[in-house]
C-alpha cells in the first residue's frame, strides 16, 4: 500500500554497535546525489497524495533565496518583483480564459439546442430569439414567431400544421439529440475519458492533494468544451454549471505552466485546499471579477446582465408564506437523498447507456412543451411573474377590468390548468431522468436539473397558495394580510425557493447556496425564505445520510479524500490503526548504513509501499527519518548512470559522515539528501480522534508511530480512510488509493 505523511518531530537517536562513525570519507568516489538537482527526485507518480509539508517547505525556501538575492543585485530585484506580480497575472488570464469560454459555450449551447426544433433562414448562425430580433413582422406578444424562422416541417415538408408537420418536427428533435448525444459519448471515449461528469468530485480530491495525471490537461479541456455544448444541447437533463468548474481549473492549470513557483510546487496550486492565506481569497476574487467582467462583454444573455435567472419582481413576503417554503425544504431534502441513493445504484454502460437514455428523453420530452425546452429556459418561466402582456400558458389568468398598476391575484384559467397538469408530468418526468443521466460518460452538471426540480414544485405549490388566499382571504390566515384586489402570492418566489431547496439537499450546501441563488437572480428581498428551505432541506437530507452527491461519488470512486464535515467519534488509539498488525509481517525499513544496493532494491521490489523508515539498526528501531520510494528509486538508478563503479554489492548510506571504505571495493552510495530528518510521528496512545484532526488540517500522507523514540509502526491516509469506513459501517475495501 501507499503512504501519506507525518507529524510530531522525533527527539534523539540511541547508539547501536554499529552505528555511524565521523571518520573522513576514504573513498574519492563517493558523492552525494542531491549536491546537484536529480531529475525526477521531489516529484510524484500518478494517483498518488502530494506531500503538502514538503512543498509548502520547497516554495519558502524559494521564496527566501529570492528575497536575499533581490538585496545583491538589479537584476535580481526585478526577478523578486516579476515573481511577486506572477500571481496576479495569472489570475488575471484565468479570468479572461474561464470568462470567455463560459460565454463562448452558453451562445452554442443555446444555438444547438434550437438547431433541434428548426433553422433561421436568414442566418444559420442565428438561435430562435436572436434570429426573430431583427425581424419587423412581430409583435411583442407573439416575439418568438417571425418568418424567418421556420420549423423542419416547414423546410421539409412546406407546411407547420397537421399530424404529418408534427412527426417531421418530432423525428427530427430526436435524430438530432441522438446526434449531439452520440458525437460527446465518442469524442469522450476516445480523446478524453476524464472529460466525462461534473467533474466536481474529482477536483475536490485533486485539491486536497491528489495527482490525477490528465485529469486538467489541455486534451480534457478542449474535448470538454466541445462534449459540453453537445451534451446539454442533445436535452439531457443535465446542466454545464458543474463542468464549467473542470473547464476552469483546466485552464487555470495550463496557464500555471507559464510561471515557475506554480509549475514546479503542486501545493501552490492548491492553496485553496488546506493552506488557504488571505492573499489567495483577494487573488481569487480578482479571478472571479475578470471573468465577470469577460463574461458582460460577451453578453451571451442577450440582456446586459450577469445573472441568469434574473427576476423581476419585488413583492413583499409574508411570516405565514414560511410554512409552505419549509415544506418545499422538506420536499428538497427528501429528493436529495432519494436521488443520491438511487444514483449511487446506477450502473453505466458507455455509449449504449447514453444513446438509450437520450433516446427516451427526445421521446418522451417532446410532447409536453416543459420538457421539450431546455433546463435554462424552463427555470427562467418558472421564476418569471405574469405581466399583462404575458402570453406564457402559466400566466393564462382569468383577468377583470383594472386601472391599477398593480396586478392582483386572479382566478387561474383554463390555461392555467393544462399548464399546472404538464408541470405534474413533467415533474415526475424529471425526477426520474435525472437520476440515470447524472454520471453517464458525457459531461453533466446536476445544478440545473435539480433547480428545474425543485421550481417544478415550488411552482404547483405557490399556483395553489396563490388560488388558496384568493377564495380564501376572509380566512384567519389571510385576513389580515391578504385583502382582496391585492397582489398577495408571487408564484416565482416558491420557485425560486423550491430550486434552492432541491439544489441543497443534493449537494448539501447551505451558506453558499443561498448566495448562488441570490446571485442568479439578484432577488436580495428574498434571503430569508431561501435560508429557511435551504436549512430545512439539508436537515431532512442528513437524517438519511450526510453526504452530498459530489462526496457520494468520491466515496465510489474510492478517492482518498478526508471529509472535513465527517464526524469521527471513535476511542481508539493510533496503535489499534497502525500497521503492521499483530498477524503481519514487520514493517519494512532501512537503516542508515550497512545496506547494499542490491538489499534496497530487492526490499523496493518485494514491496508497494510508497516510502520507507529509516531507523540507526535492526536491534535499536531508533528513528532517523523517512524516505519516499520515487525519490529512492531514481536516486539508485542515477547513482549508477553519474556514479562510476556502483554495483549491487555497493553499501548505501543516509550519514552526513561515511566511514572509510576500502579503495578495492566498490563506492559506496550516499542519500541523505533526499531524507526526510523531521517526518510527522504519533505515540502509539494517541487517540485516533486527534490522528485523523492531523491528518485533515495538515493534509498527511502518512505519520509514522513511536514509543519512546522506537518506532512501531505507520498509519497512511488510507488506514485513517479504511477506519472511518469502517466506524461508518461501509465497505472499507472501497478505498482504491491513497
Amino acid at each position: 500500500s501507499q503512504s501519506s505523511q507525518l507529524f510530531l518531530k522525533v527527539f534523539g537517536l540511541c547508539e547501536c554497535h554499529d552505528a555511524y562513525t565521523n571518520g573522513k570519507t576514504g573513498n574519492t568516489k563517493l558523492m552525494d546525489l542531491l549536491d546537484e538537482p536529480v531529475p525526477g527526485v521531489g516529484t510524484y507518480e500518478d494517483f498518488n497524495t502530494i506531500d503538502w509539508v514538503r512543498e509548502k517547505s520547497k516554495d519558502r525556501d524559494r521564496h527566501r533565496e529570492i528575497t536575499s538575492k533581490s538585496k545583491l543585485s538589479t537584476p535580481a530585484l526585478l526577478e523578486s518583483i516579476s515573481d511577486a506580480f506572477s500571481g496576479w497575472l495569472l489570475m488575471l488570464l484565468i479570468g479572461l480564459w474561464s470568462g470567455a469560454l463560459a460565454g463562448g459555450i452558453d451562445i452554442l449551447a443555446h444555438w444547438l439546442t434550437d438547431l433541434k426544433e428548426g433553422l433561421c433562414l436568414s442566418g444559420f448562425w442565428y438561435d430562435h430569439e436572436h434570429c426573430c430580433w431583427g425581424s419587423n413582422e412581430t409583435t411583442f406578444q407573439e416575439r418568438d414567431k417571425c418568418p424567418e424562422w421556420q420549423s423542419w416541417a416547414e423546410l421539409l415538408g412546406g407546411s407547420s400544421v397537421g399530424a404529418s408537420a408534427y412527426i417531421v418536427d418530432y423525428l427530427m428533435f430526436i435524430i438530432w439529440a441522438l446526434l449531439f448525444a452520440f458525437l460527446a459519448v465518442i469524442l469522450v471515449r476516445a480523446f478524453a475519458p476524464y472529460a466525462c461528469g461534473s467533474g466536481i468530485p474529482e477536483i475536490k480530491t485533486i485539491l486536497s492533494g491528489f495527482i490525477i495525471r490528465g485529469y486538467l490537461g489541455k486534451w480534457t479541456l478542449i474535448i470538454k468544451t466541445v462534449t459540453l455544448v453537445l451534451a446539454v444541447s442533445s436535452g439531457l437533463s443535465l446542466g454545464k454549471e458543474g463542468p464549467l468548474v473542470h473547464v476552469a481549473c483546466c485552464c487555470a492549470n495550463i496557464l500555471c505552466h507559464l510561471f515557475t513557483k506554480y509549475r514546479k510546487n503542486e501545493a501552490k496550486r492548491r492553496e485553496v485546499s488546506y493552506y488557504f492565506p488571505l492573499k489567495t481569497l483577494w487573488r481569487s476574487f480578482f479571478a472571479a471579477l475578470v471573468a465577470a467582467f469577460t463574461l458582460r462583454s460577451i453578453n451571451p444573455f442577450g440582456n446586459s446582465r450577469l445573472v441568469l435567472f434574473y427576476v423581476e419582481f419585488h413583492t413583499p413576503w409574508h411570516m405565514v408564506e414560511l410554512v409552505p417554503f419549509v415544506l418545499l425544504g422538506i420536499f428538497g431534502g427528501l429528493w436529495g437523498a432519494i436521488f443520491i441513493r438511487a444514483n449511487i445504484a446506477c450502473t453505466y454502460f458507455s455509449v449504449l447507456e447514453v444513446l438509450v437514455v437520450t433516446g427516451a428523453t427526445a421521446l418522451l420530452s417532446f410532447p409536453n412543451s416543459y420538457t421539450r425546452m431546455s433546463g435554462s429556459e424552463l427555470i427562467s418561466e418558472l421564476f418569471n411573474d405574469c405581466s399583462l402582456l404575458d402570453s406564457s400558458q402559466l400566466c393564462g389568468y382569468i383577468s377583470s377590468p383594472d386601472n391599477s398598476n398593480t396586478i392582483p391575484d386572479r382566478p387561474a384559467g383554463p390555461d392555467v390548468y393544462t399548464a399546472l397538469w404538464q408541470l405534474a408530468l413533467a415533474l415526475v418526468f424529471k425526477m426520474l431522468i435525472t437520476v440515470v443521466t447524472f454520471g453517464m460518460k458525457v459531461p453533466s452538471g446536476l445544478f440545473i436539473p435539480s433547480m428545474a426540480v425543485g421550481a417544478i414544485a415550488g411552482r404547483l405549490l405557490g399556483v395553489g397558495m396563490e388560488q388558496l388566499a384568493l377564495n380564501h382571504h376572509d380566512s384567519a390566515i389571510f385576513k389580515s394580510w391578504c385583502s382582496p384586489g391585492a397582489d398577495c402570492i408571487t408564484p416565482g418566489l416558491y420557485a425560486m425557493v423550491g430550486a434552492a431547496a432541491c439544489l441543497g439537499g443534493v449537494t448539501r450546501m447551505t451558506i453558499s447556496l443561498v448566495v448562488i441563488m441570490f446571485e442568479l437572480t439578484g432577488g436580495l428581498e428574498y434571503i430569508v425564505p431561501l435560508m429557511a428551505a435551504t436549512m430545512t432541506s439539508k436537515w431532512v437530507a442528513d437524517a438519511f445520510g450526510r453526504e452530498g452527491i459530489y462526496e457520494a461519488h468520491i466515496r465510489l470512486n474510492g478517492y482518498p479524500f478526508l471529509e472535513p464535515k465527517e464526524e469521527y467519534g471513535s476511542k481508539a488509539l493510533a496503535q489499534d490503526v497502525m500497521r503492521p498488525r499483530r498477524s503481519d509481517p514487520p514493517l519494512a525499513v532501512l537503516t542508515q548504513e550497512g545496506m547494499s544496493v542490491g538489499e534496497v532494491e530487492a526490499m523496493v521490489a518485494d514491496t508497494d509501499y510508497s516510502g520507507f523508515p529509516v531507523v540507526v539498526c535492526q536491534e535499536s528501531q531508533r528513528l532517523v527519518g523517512f524516505i519516499l520510494r520515487r525519490d529512492l528509486v531514481i536516486s539508485l538508478e542515477n547513482a549508477r548512470q553519474r556514479q562510476e563503479g556502483v554495483v549491487s554489492a555497493s553499501l548505501v548510506f543516509f550519514t552526513d559522515h561515511v566511514p572509510a571504505q576500502p579503495t578495492s571495493g566498490p563506492p559506496a552510495v550516499k542519500l541523505r539528501g533526499i531524507l526526510d530528518l523531521s517526518p510527522f510521528t504519533v505515540t502509539d496512545h494517541t487517540p485516533m480522534e486527534i490522528t485523523v484532526d492531523i491528518f485533515r488540517k495538515l493534509g498527511l500522507r502518512q505519520s509514522l508511530v513511536t514509543h519512546n523514540g522506537r518506532l512501531l509502526g505507520i498509519i497512511t491516509k488510507k488506514d485513517v480512510l479504511k477506519h472511518m469506513a469502517q466506524m461508518a459501517n461501509r465497505d472499507p475495501d472501497s478505498i482504491l488509493f491513497n
